[in-house]
């Protein structure tokens, strides 16, 4: 066979280059997959919620404008200071924690542990609060940066206080922004739940930190943020003390976290300084969200190590926000793999330009 006829067999057996319509990324703590559906990507823009202007509930009706019908609060602050309660709804207030008037948690001095054939269960004992705001319709991505560091200063409190109390071994503190992301209530508020047991989310999450340290010799979460201000293109804000970015394996669209730059278990133990660092981080995260995708709804929560008495020193807290950019389907709810139809890198740049 002659040379010229070598070069012709190389080309015709060329591989042919696919261009696939999905990544998979995983989650490097929870070891979870996400598909990335790059080949029908949308264009940030289009994630902007359209449709009708929101309903206002009349201040009149809202049960958080009008606190007499609600049991005694437990918290209160006026202007970034604490207040008291001991006489009950203060006159003036502009961030209260009451208990939530159908919880999904109660207080007992017995967990009433039991088998029912193959089965396990116990009562919801816990506790179960709402920590609301002032304003009926001034959201925290609307907030100050004061208004948003004394939201945080109530979240510390509470948490606290509940760690301390009998069979509480997780506290999860939660925000529910708009109908779509299951908030009953228009007037915004934020939810604490105290309970005896860790949710398989943040089980998952330490496990995966856990198994990364033993390994490595370091925190998962650190190394991540490492990389991600080395290569910034996920990047969404920082300071001095905190980093928000759009995750490398989004779960969906425009999700975001926020974690401070160094290693830190436990939320509870968060300073002042870095309280203000906080707020000035949510403040803007929030903001561009707001902007970017015209007041979408979301969720955030909390992540952080459990107050069950045990070490989770590998552990790093981080609050996390997910809009509702998506709707599970089939695939999502079958294979419990999510779909982004945007690239968290093209999420962060179009945010950062907010």
């Amino acid at each position: 066979m002659t040379k010229k006829n070598d070069q012709v067999d190389k080309k015709e057996i060329a591989p042919i280059k696919i261009r696939f319509p999905s990544e998979l990324r995983m989650d490097l703590v929870s070891k979870d997959w996400v598909v990335i559906a790059t080949g029908r990507a949308r264009r940030p823009e289009t994630f902007k919620k359209n449709g009708k202007p929101k309903q206002i509930i009349q201040k009149k009706g809202c049960p958080f404008c009008n606190l007499e019908n609600q049991e005694k609060p437990v918290l209160a602050f006026l202007n970034g200071r604490e207040i008291s309660v001991e006489k009950g709804i203060p006159k003036k207030w502009t961030t209260i924690v009451i208990p939530n008037k159908f919880p999904a948690f109660a207080h007992s001095d017995n967990l009433n542990e039991r088998a029912e054939g193959p089965y396990q269960l116990m009562d919801g004992v816990g506790f179960h609060e709402v920590v609301v705001t002032t304003d009926h319709e001034k959201q925290i991505a609307n907030f100050s940066k004061e208004e948003t560091k004394e939201v945080i200063d109530v979240y510390q409190e509470r948490y606290l206080d509940l760690m301390n109390e009998k069979f509480v071994h997780y506290i999860s503190i939660f925000h529910n922004n708009g109908y779509e992301a299951g908030a009953s209530v228009a007037h915004p508020h934020s939810q604490i739940i105290a309970i005896p047991t860790t949710d398989p989310d943040i089980q998952a999450s330490i496990k995966g930190s856990f198994q990364f340290s033993q390994a490595q010799k370091k925190c998962v979460h650190c190394a991540m943020l490492a990389w991600e201000m080395e290569q910034k293109t996920r990047v969404i804000f920082e300071n001095k003390d905190f980093l928000a970015l759009a995750p490398f394996a989004s779960r969906v669209a425009f999700e975001i976290r926020i974690y401070p730059k160094e290693h830190h278990a436990y939320f509870e133990r968060i300073t002042d300084a870095e309280k203000w660092s906080l707020a000035e981080t949510f403040n803007v995260a929030l903001g561009k969200l707001y902007k970017a995708l015209n007041d979408p709804p979301y969720n955030f929560f909390l992540h952080t190590a459990p107050c069950d008495g045990k070490n989770y020193d590998h552990y790093h807290w981080h609050f996390e926000i997910l809009p509702k950019t998506s709707t599970w389907a089939g695939f999502e709810l079958g294979a419990g793999i999510e779909i982004s139809t945007i690239e968290p890198e093209k999420a962060a740049e179009f945010l950062r330009q907010q």
